[in-house]
């Protein structure tokens, strides 16, 4: 059983947010390198690139605790984000930058490089290492495409 195919059967019986959220952004990297190891081999003239914005001060923070209904959570959130968030304009430049900068390539990942990747101009970095294991970016592939019933003949 892939890591996918497990944590989506435990998914079923129980949710954790965080856990849900971090398991969806290494889904988004597997997808994204699969992709563009997929367009090389079909000699495809496209790149897929992984980037995120780092930690930018948006709705998203709030949302959750306001979801909760925790004084204390949105009252913390709201601490990070003046203290260590970036503004929204600086969370959409990886994604600009990965978008139509020159020397951005296939499998590359954008993202913010200060403060531990939490803010910053953007750069190439490196992803998490089970981003790079091309086994279960496969298992991922194939499960996606099972779920949804898309089917890309590359």
């Amino acid at each position: 059983m892939s890591i996918f195919s497990a944590f989506l059967n435990r998914a079923k019986k129980s949710y954790d947010r965080w856990g849900a959220y971090a398991q969806s952004k290494l889904a988004n990297l597997l997808f994204a390198y699969e992709l563009q190891r997929r367009f090389a081999t079909s000699a495809i003239n496209a790149i897929s690139v992984g980037c995120h914005p780092g930690y930018a001060a948006t709705n998203l923070q709030a949302s959750g605790p306001g979801m909760d209904g925790s004084a204390i959570s949105k009252w913390m959130m709201k601490a990070a984000n003046f203290l260590i968030a970036q503004s929204q304009e600086m969370g959409a430049l990886p994604t600009l930058f990965a978008a139509v900068a020159p020397q951005v390539y296939g499998c590359d990942y954008i993202g913010p490089t200060g403060m531990r990747g939490m803010r910053g101009y953007p750069e190439k970095v490196m992803s998490n290492n089970k981003s790079y294991d091309e086994a279960i970016a496969k298992q991922l592939w194939v499960i996606s495409e099972e779920l949804t019933g898309v089917v890309y003949n590359f």
